[in-house]
């Protein structure tokens, strides 16, 4: 019986078009039901049937912003002539212009109390049909007013929210001495506030705070393709208890400042206040993994406790989850350690080993953190350094994890071993050079802008070589790089292997038994390009092939004329002095 009424079923819907059949399910959704909430098999079926159609008319585009609106929680109807299509919510709505094809004339955001602004994000994404974009960027919107309550309580945590815009706009603004020569990375990484965008057709406010040198090269060099660095979007977020939220402006006028150049704020009781069940967000993009010490120095500074529990695991771990594919990280989970091989350019091989229990030590748990709950305008610098410190760990130990595990057959010119050491320091262990002897790099993160390094090693002849290791690593950001440059430099400050005259090489020849067949070939120094044997600094040589790259420095004369100045540029970024023999050649994609 019930193949029969499907058979009927088919033979009657076999000749109609879908626009018909569409219609038809849009009847039924828009029927009373006794339950309010939509029913989901329906809605599926909807949703099936809209990415089914072509979107090339009027009606079907109308039909799919209604879907979106249905799926997101808002209202939605058609304007009389049924040129525009409005999606409503509380406190905002969207305007959409219609062409008669169904193309998108316009798109118009009208916020809370304020005159509709067209909105040209949202206006490309639906000419290009990507509706999936799009209800990404509605959710960005619902998220300025997305507390429970009524009207008034989201009218009030949205006045809130634009005094801070105005507070955080006048700190980033303040006069500051500018340390690094390009001005916006100057601004993420040593602003008060890092770059700050304050809120613009629809799109929150927003804050990138921390951008990586590798970031920064492939900026430069592919316009657009290259992570835009860390990022956090400045919301509202639901509470369960009520917070005192600013009515009006914390800073002073005339603003006054501290010892560090931060304004003075005004005491609470100065400034009028409104207690709501909300709070700031600092939503943060991507997600950064924390250490437990951080995330209690965040709760200290807030006052405030995330009501959502963290789950708590190594660091390594999340990071290794943060940088990998799902299923690259699935296949090396069941591992205790984790081993990776790391490519440099001329097909240099580095291998990194990850010991899985050492890294389970309570001072490296921590959890990925989402978001950050405050409530005053003065927490924002506070908790941005956190981050910017936090970051700073991440990219380092980033740097050592790739999508290539380690293979038996490969011979590595670097094996190292990174283990935890103390609170935010960690060592890399690694062989010297034509020796059974290990070393033993100390690399301690003191804050965002201060890594200092310390090179453990037996007849340590150059007691200069910590600093340049730490002016290395501040300005790469990078352990493989850093590492290759220590090797560097260590075989640069070896004696030449030594010149024996043609007599003594015949008879070294005919098998003297005091000197071994191949000990005129141990020497690592000799099989070094001569730019780094050169007493000249590399950009004296002329062009430089593309082997040489980022940290292949000369002797040590050379560097310290080369831009390594840490005092005049401490901050972890990119430095073009170091990194111009990069611009001859591909950018490494293991590095970034």
């Amino acid at each position: 019986m019930k193949k029969t009424y499907m058979s009927d079923l088919y033979s009657k819907y076999a000749e109609k078009p879908w626009s018909e059949t569409f219609q038809l399910v849009r009847r039924c959704m828009d029927k009373t039901r006794t339950d309010p909430k939509p029913c989901e098999p329906v809605m599926r079926c909807q949703q099936k049937l809209n990415e089914a159609l072509n979107v090339a008319s009027v009606n079907a585009m109308m039909t799919r912003l209604e879907m979106i609106a249905k799926q997101k929680g808002l209202g939605s109807h058609r304007s009389p002539t049924e040129t525009a299509c409005y999606l409503t919510a509380d406190l905002f709505y969207l305007e959409v212009l219609l062409l008669p094809g169904g193309g998108v004339q316009d798109v118009k955001v009208a916020q809370h109390g304020e005159a509709p602004e067209s909105n040209s994000a949202l206006c490309q994404l639906l000419r290009m049909k990507k509706f999936k974009e799009f209800s990404v960027k509605l959710d960005d919107l619902a998220s300025l007013y997305n507390i429970p309550g009524d009207s008034d309580t989201k009218i009030k945590v949205y006045a809130s929210l634009q005094h801070l815009q105005k507070d955080l706009l006048k700190i980033s603004n303040l006069p500051r001495r500018l340390i690094e020569s390009d001005v916006h990375v100057d601004m993420v990484l040593n602003g008060r506030i890092g770059n700050f965008v304050p809120c613009r057709e629809g799109n929150p406010m927003s804050i990138q705070y921390y951008i990586r040198p590798s970031d920064v090269l492939m900026e430069m060099f592919c316009p657009g393709e290259g992570s835009r660095g860390q990022v956090a979007m400045v919301v509202v977020g639901a509470s369960s208890t009520t917070h005192m939220l600013q009515m009006e402006s914390h800073i002073l006028t005339p603003p006054q400042f501290d010892s560090l150049g931060f304004p003075v704020f005004r005491p609470m009781s100065e400034v009028k206040t409104e207690s709501l069940p909300a709070f700031f967000l600092l939503k943060l993009q991507p997600p950064v993994p924390t250490l437990n010490s951080f995330i209690q120095q965040m709760n200290q500074i807030t006052d405030v406790t995330p009501e959502a529990d963290l789950q708590v695991e190594p660091l390594f771990q999340l990071i290794k989850q943060l940088s990998l594919t799902e299923k690259t990280c699935e296949s090396m989970c069941d591992e205790e350690a984790s081993h990776f091989h790391v490519t440099l350019p001329d097909a240099e091989l580095h291998s990194y080993v990850f010991g899985g229990a050492e890294w389970k030590c309570d001072l490296w748990k921590g959890a990925l953190i989402h978001a950050v709950p405050f409530t005053h305008p003065a927490h924002v610098p506070a908790l941005l350094e956190l981050l910017r410190h936090q970051s700073v760990i991440n990219a380092l130990l980033a740097s050592c994890i790739t999508r290539h595990e380690q293979q038996p057959g490969l011979t590595y010119e670097l094996n190292c071993e990174v283990l935890p050491e103390s609170a935010f320091s960690f060592s890399v262990t690694f062989s010297l050079l034509d020796s059974d002897s290990l070393a033993v790099l100390l690399v301690s993160v003191l804050d965002c802008r201060q890594v200092k390094c310390r090179l453990l090693m037996a007849d340590l002849v150059d007691p200069s070589l910590d600093d340049y290791i730490s002016r290395v690593l501040t300005r790469c950001m990078s352990i493989p790089i850093t590492m290759r440059a220590i090797w560097r430099r260590i075989a640069s400050l070896r004696p030449p292997a030594p010149q024996f005259p043609e007599p003594v090489c015949a008879l070294m020849a005919e098998g003297s038994p005091s000197v071994a067949p191949h000990s005129a070939v141990e020497s690592f120094p000799v099989t070094l390009p001569t730019a780094l044997l050169s007493p000249e600094p590399m950009e004296e040589d002329g062009p430089s092939p593309p082997s040489h790259y980022v940290m292949s420095v000369a002797a040590a004369p050379a560097v310290d004329g080369a831009n390594t100045d840490a005092v005049a540029n401490p901050s972890p970024c990119a430095s073009m002095s170091v990194y111009s023999h990069w611009g001859t050649s591909s950018l490494p994609a293991e590095l970034i």
